[in-house]
């Protein structure tokens, strides 16, 4: 049988189908004319099987099994009734390969997710490496979907209805060791042997003894008082998770606990059904087009010699306290043995500190041992000169926002390094045009801005200026993609990106505080519409003097839009400055948990206006989006997508509306304009004054992504 996209081959009686043949991708998906190919492959098994040993599906690939369906599949399903086929297309040719009379093994090296995980269960044993890259899983819940090819259905089979709840709610991850503690899989083997220990478990898997433990644990959850207990569990651990913003998790436990006790073929209906539904949704459409705005962020549209990037090994962050220990943590946990440099002692020990929690985290979750843990942490040097910056590929300077001290630093920075290096600064809002004067060869100078807290924001803005070669963007560009970080490029100008739209929002929040708002219905009206924090709770986390500073620099910049009111100044005086003084807008404890709202804050603040929630959510938002136009007509970066990766990733701007220019476009921007209209006759003319640029797609009747 020839084949293009599926490796298919009789040894010894045994049928061999791999994937991965001819594709040059580094993740093997299964896309159409794979799941055709794959579906011709076991017709033919079937209908051949009388004699033979058995089947063996494994992947030709030493970097993935399968990582699932392919998204743009998913994504040309427009109607709720062809994505339902679709799914019972794949369930049916899972069922195939279940009911086969030989024995089947999934042999899984790397990545086996989604629809590569759900065609493992259709056979008798699944058999892994103990590779590093090995992960099972079932993610479909984050793209606002469900498992549509029997995932929901035979993964409880496999392990237990808890614990498949739990994966497939969560979209959880399991390594080797995990998955074959749980039942999933029924062996682990080094990588170098798993093909040829697939013999040995080609028996049916007709009826498997089970422990005493997994006996007594599947009689309860056959009991109905039982599993409805543990479906009323999961729902509450979802809606405190979600807020119940996304209708995916709902929908599969609503499937998973309707279906209980129903015959496969009755179940498998449901599950194509359901997955139908969530799939025509917008909330799905939102999160695949976040998906493809990640996978987009990560090819850079730079012509470059690859030869001629720099190679970046060896680290070091100048600067250390909390942001520094941050980033130096990030080149730790890259091998890179990075310098952490800081005046004195005193400054090294909270960046060692900021580190070591780091890695702690990361040891009490178990994904690194003890071992490690000392390795990676020891790997970081601090000292207060220069000594071995000569051999550092890259410096990211994290010391105090002032411009006139950055360029003396950076002057003093460059005599102690080698020509190739280069130098960044993780400034938030100060000009990188204007710091690259201080330095003998701009070109290989550029911002890399973190957020803060560095091991949890996944955004690096990577801010560019007028003398930064392509050399070292791209350069930048891929370290950052390296380090697992989402990067976005960004000119130079006001706030960059992230700090210039979310400076509206906050600014804004003061002005509504101004005007009699409470703090607590200003904080759940933001809440209410996806925002992970409230503006109040945020400026206390960013620290209002911070928050002040950085006003001041963004009024400077963008003018009379951008002013904020006098508050924040009238808390410093008062050192109320958010969790780092315990008394901001709230109080906190030791531990820094919220106890409710500063009493001290209310007697400032009138607090008697009642707003409606939806008129405070529009007053806060829409001049972030007015801002955004700006942004765009100024090419501070180049597409709607940049800002809306940069809002999700930074912020924490609600996943589940897709970014905050892709909800104005599905708000419509003709209404967006005519609200901020409104506000401009009733609030103020400074903030709400349409941008030009937004007034220009009203009246082409364009939306932001028409622009790319």
């Amino acid at each position: 049988m020839d084949t293009k996209y599926i490796e298919f081959k009789e040894e010894n009686s045994i049928y061999y189908v791999g994937f991965g043949k001819n594709t040059k991708k580094s993740m093997t998906v299964l896309d159409e004319s794979t799941l055709k190919e794959l579906s011709e492959i076991i017709s033919s098994v079937k209908d051949g099987q009388s004699g033979k040993k058995g089947l063996v599906l494994h992947s030709l690939s030493d970097n993935c099994f399968l990582a699932g369906a392919d998204i743009s599949l998913i994504d040309s399903l427009t109607e709720e009734s062809e994505a339902a086929a679709g799914a019972e297309m794949g369930q049916k040719l899972y069922n195939m390969i279940e009911d086969l009379s030989i024995p089947t093994v999934a042999c899984v090296h790397g990545p086996c997710l989604g629809g590569g995980l759900e065609l493992s269960m259709s056979c008798d044993h699944i058999i892994c490496s103990d590779d590093s890259k090995t992960s099972l899983g079932l993610p479909e819940v984050k793209l606002g979907i469900l498992p549509g090819f029997g995932g929901t259905y035979r993964l409880p089979k496999r392990v237990g209805l808890p614990a498949a709840l739990d994966l497939i709610l969560a979209g959880k991850m399991l390594n080797a060791k995990k998955a074959k503690k749980l039942g999933l899989v029924s062996e682990v083997y080094p990588k170098e042997n798993l093909l040829s220990q697939a013999e040995k478990h080609l028996v049916k898997n007709l009826n498997k003894k089970k422990s005493f433990k997994e006996s007594i644990e599947g009689f309860a959850t056959e009991s109905m008082p039982v599993r409805k207990y543990i479906f009323q569990k999961a729902r509450e651990a979802v809606l405190k998770q979600t807020k119940g913003f996304y209708q995916a998790p709902l929908r599969i436990l609503e499937l998973m606990e309707d279906g209980a006790g129903k015959s496969r073929g009755s179940y498998l209906a449901m599950e194509a059904q359901a997955f139908g539904e969530l799939c025509v949704g917008e909330q799905s459409q939102n999160l695949r087009h976040l998906f493809f705005m990640m996978e987009k962020s990560k090819k850079l549209d730079i012509e470059v010699e690859e030869t001629k990037l720099a190679n970046l090994k060896r680290g070091a962050a100048l600067g250390a306290g909390t942001m520094g220990g941050g980033i130096a943590w990030l080149m730790a946990q890259n091998n890179m043995s990075p310098i952490m440099k800081d005046l004195n002692t005193s400054a090294l020990e909270l960046g060692f500190k900021q580190s070591s929690k780091n890695f702690q985290g990361a040891l009490k979750r178990k994904k690194i041992s003890v071992e490690k843990f000392n390795k990676l942490q020891r790997s970081i040097r601090g000292q207060t000169d220069f000594t071995g910056f000569n051999k550092v590929d890259l410096v990211i300077e994290a010391i105090v926002e002032n411009m006139e001290l950055k360029k003396s630093v950076f002057s003093d920075l460059e005599k102690h390094v080698n020509d190739s290096c280069l130098i960044t600064s993780n400034t938030s809002s100060l000009s990188v045009e204007e710091m690259a004067t201080a330095l003998e060869k701009p070109e290989r100078f550029g911002g890399l801005h973190f957020f803060n807290p560095v091991h949890k924001m996944p955004l690096v803005e990577i801010i560019t200026h007028s003398k930064m070669s392509n050399e070292t963007i791209a350069a930048l560009h891929k370290w950052v993609v390296k380090t697992k970080k989402t990067p976005v490029i960004v000119k130079d100008g006001p706030g960059f990106l992230v700090n210039r739209i979310l400076m509206p929002y906050l600014n804004e929040a003061g002005y509504l505080l101004e005007e009699g708002v409470s703090i607590e219905d200003l904080d759940k009206a933001c809440l209410d519409f996806g925002m992970p924090m409230g503006p109040c709770r945020l400026l206390d986390e960013i620290g209002i003097d911070v928050g002040e500073k950085v006003a001041k620099i963004l009024h400077e910049g963008l003018g009379d839009r951008a002013q904020s009111n006098n508050q924040s100044s009238v808390m410093v005086e008062k050192n109320f400055l958010g969790k780092k003084t315990s008394v901001g807008f709230y109080q906190y404890d030791e531990s820094g948990k919220s106890q409710g709202v500063n009493p001290e804050m209310e007697k400032l603040l009138s607090q008697d206006k009642k707003m409606d929630k939806t008129e405070i959510q529009m007053r806060v938002i829409l001049p972030m989006i007015n801002e955004a136009a700006y942004i765009l007509e100024e090419g501070i970066v180049e597409t709607a997508s940049d800002v809306d990766l940069g809002l999700i990733f930074g912020i924490g701007f609600p996943p589940f509306r897709g970014g905050l220019l892709r909800y104005a476009d599905s708000e419509g921007l003709d209404r967006i304009y005519k609200a901020l209209e409104g506000f401009k006759d009733t609030v103020s003319s400074d903030r709400y004054t349409p941008a030009p640029f937004l007034e220009s797609l009203v009246k082409e009747k364009k939306r932001f992504y028409h622009l790319g």
